[in-house]
This record gives C-alpha cells, sequence and structure tokens, in this order.
C-alpha cells in the first residue's frame, strides 16, 4: 500500500531545513529529511511541491526552492524618498523578511493594530504590528502593555509620578495606570500592505 503524503508536513521541513542551511536541499538530503530510505522514494512527493510551486527543479536537475519555502523577496535596489533620480533595476540580493525583521522568533508575535490612538506615529488601523517580548522598554519605546486590565498600544515613559503611556493622537490622554501595569513587548516594525 503506497505511503500517504503529508504535503504540509513537507513543506515546514523544508522550511526548517532552509532557516538552518541557508541553501537549497539536494535530492539525498530530500530524502533523508522526509524520512525515505532511497532517493528514488522522494519522487512524489517531489513532484507535488513542485506542482505546487514550492520547489523549481533546473534543467540540470537541480532543485530550488521557492520563495513560498523561503520567504525571501528580491532587494533590486535603493529608491531615491526626496529629489526624483535616474535609477536602473538591478539585483542586488534576497530577504527574507522574518530574518530581516525577527531577531528572536521564540519572543516575537504579531498584533493586527484597531483604533488610531497611535496615527501620529504612523500607526494605522490595519497595520501589522511586529512586537517581541523579553527586554523592559526605554523611554519612547512603543510598547503593547495591559494597563488596569485593558490592553493597548503607546509611547512608554517614566517621571517622578512613575511609569505613564502616551498616545500618539491629540484626540487621547496619557494613561497612568491605577492598579496594575504588565509590558506584553516592544514594537520593532510595522507592517502595511497597501491594496
Amino acid at each position: 500500500m503506497p505511503r500517504t503524503i503529508n504535503i504540509a508536513e513537507k513543506i515546514e521541513q523544508l522550511r526548517t531545513f532552509h532557516a538552518i542551511e541557508q541553501r537549497d536541499p539536494t535530492f539525498a538530503e530530500l530524502a533523508e529529511l522526509f524520512g525515505y530510505r532511497s532517493k528514488n522514494a522522494v519522487y512524489g512527493p517531489l513532484q507535488k511541491l513542485i506542482q505546487l510551486g514550492y520547489i523549481q527543479q533546473k534543467r540540470s536537475g537541480r532543485l530550488t526552492l521557492t520563495p513560498k519555502i523561503t520567504g525571501s523577496s528580491r532587494l533590486l535596489g535603493t529608491v531615491q524618498a526626496g529629489f526624483p533620480s535616474p535609477a536602473e533595476e538591478e539585483l542586488i540580493d534576497t530577504i527574507n523578511l522574518d530574518q530581516y525583521l525577527v531577531r528572536n522568533p521564540e519572543a516575537t508575535y504579531l498584533l493586527t493594530v484597531s483604533g488610531d490612538s497611535m496615527i501620529e506615529a504612523g500607526i494605522h488601523p490595519g497595520d501589522i504590528v511586529l512586537v517581541e517580548k523579553g527586554n523592559p522598554p526605554k523611554k519612547n519605546d512603543i510598547i503593547i502593555a495591559q494597563v488596569d486590565g485593558e490592553w493597548t498600544m503607546k509611547y512608554f515613559g517614566k517621571d517622578k509620578q512613575g511609569v505613564y503611556l502616551d498616545p500618539a493622537n491629540k484626540a487621547y490622554q496619557r494613561i497612568r495606570p491605577e492598579r496594575s501595569l504588565s509590558i506584553g513587548g516592544i514594537v520593532k516594525a510595522v507592517i502595511r500592505k497597501y491594496s
């Protein structure tokens, strides 16, 4: 009876391999990774992964993981944000956004923003914030905090009266915890998708 192929498991195994090795696997490594004794046994899962767009096979037979696995995007150069300047598209490198943005995966999580209290800091409803927990916040860090039982995102500050949290919107007031304050992490990046 043929073995059932768990494609989701194979995809995760490939992502883990790429994250550790930072390169494409060989046929022999695929066999070992997927738990097969021979390279020939890899053919079925490999064809499925090629069909789904997770792997490309070059004419030479060499396997290449696609951005669906690596999460990489092409870095083509720089763009002038001031006065216009001539630019040519040139492939400089590829960037894996997880590796670029996330220093400590175990301590990092994402949240979708609701509300407009941080809009003057450029953080809008619908944005995704990347939060890293573990380190104590410094003055003016944007933090995720539970204040008196409610979660919020604000600038962190401290004065003679104690800790305070400032919004980045003039329509909102400074918050001073009355009963409790728990820091959920420091915002390290904001991700916005334009439609």
